[in-house]
């Protein structure tokens, strides 16, 4: 989202909260001294637009200390999955910058991928709520299954639709999910079933971003996932509909495989399913003391154009 809507800026405390959030991210990756933490501070300093975070604070109640340990943790978590995964994809850049493991090798991306684990967790643990651990534990194993699912996923343009929202949910979704879980609380668990809901909205969003040529603010380059033969929703459907675009999934040429994949309506489909996936979302909001800003964050997610 290039700009965040107007009625999440005016929040009261979310401006603060959030920078009290880069405060804290800072401070966290710098407990352990070293070569690790070097890597974990550009992966900070890289950005993102702490989507996690912002969720975790609009999920919770007004009463109540703002729930910054729970912010950090899945904030940490999604910075070491993207360490991670650049590492497994072989993405030389994000967000126009040197992955990590371009920049400093194979191993030392990997360990600094999971100090930004070990110290989501410590964050974490300070609470002393074994509810909380059980949910971003949870969240974190979803995060590795749907890894594993991706790879078997490779180059098959024949994986379902159902496979791909599957892996959707494990991938993107139960983050997000853990992360309104956790700002809402045990007794909200509605508030779970819209982050899943918005987060499998947001997967299909950056994945028709990536084939539509707009994605330069996404964190990679537009057309990666035909690459890389990851089969995404508008791939998916663009290869049901061309040979050229199936062929190029499947690891064949490439050329003009992308151009083709909108001629064939793909983008538009894959759309409709996004926004139907946000009308869940939407659906499990009932008088959230920020019901509002978490509508507008709804809308703006599926609307994107980064």
């Amino acid at each position: 989202m290039t700009t965040e809507p107007a009625t999440l800026r005016d929040t009261p405390g979310l401006t603060a909260f959030l920078a009290e959030i880069e405060l804290r991210l800072a401070d966290s990756v710098e407990t352990h001294p070293g070569l690790v933490a070097e890597i974990s501070r550009e992966a900070l300093v890289a950005g993102g637009k702490r989507l996690r975070p912002l969720l975790c604070y609009l999920a919770s109640p007004d009463e109540g200390d703002p729930p910054v340990e729970a912010a950090l943790a899945v904030e940490l978590v999604h910075m070491a999955t993207l360490v991670h995964d650049d590492l497994i994809d072989g993405a030389e850049f994000r967000r126009g910058s040197p992955a990590a493991w371009s920049a400093y090798g194979a191993a030392p991306a990997r360990a600094a991928g999971d100090y930004l684990f070990a110290r989501a967790f410590a964050e974490l643990s300070t609470l002393g709520d074994p509810w909380a651990i059980d949910v971003l534990s949870g969240a974190t194993l979803c995060l590795a299954r749907g890894e594993a699912m991706q790879r078997r996923q490779t180059h098959d343009p024949d994986t379902t639709a159902e496979d791909y929202l599957e892996r959707c949910a494990l991938k993107t979704g139960k983050l997000f999910e853990a992360a309104c879980l956790l700002g809402a609380g045990p007794g909200r668990p509605e508030l779970g079933e819209f982050g899943l809901a918005l987060g499998i909205a947001f997967q299909i969003a950056d994945d028709i971003l990536d084939c539509s040529g707009e994605a330069i603010e996404t964190g990679k380059v537009a057309g990666t996932d035909l690459r890389e033969g990851t089969p995404t929703l508008p791939l998916l459907f663009a290869a049901r509909e061309d040979p050229v675009v199936r062929r190029a999934l499947a690891g064949d040429s490439l050329d003009g495989a992308l151009i083709r994949v909108a001629a064939t309506g793909a983008l538009e489909r894959s759309r409709e399913v996004a926004l139907e996936y946000a009308a869940r979302a939407s659906a499990c909001l009932n008088g959230e003391p920020h019901y509002e800003e978490l509508e507008a964050l709804t809308r703006a997610v599926v609307e994107r154009d980064s």
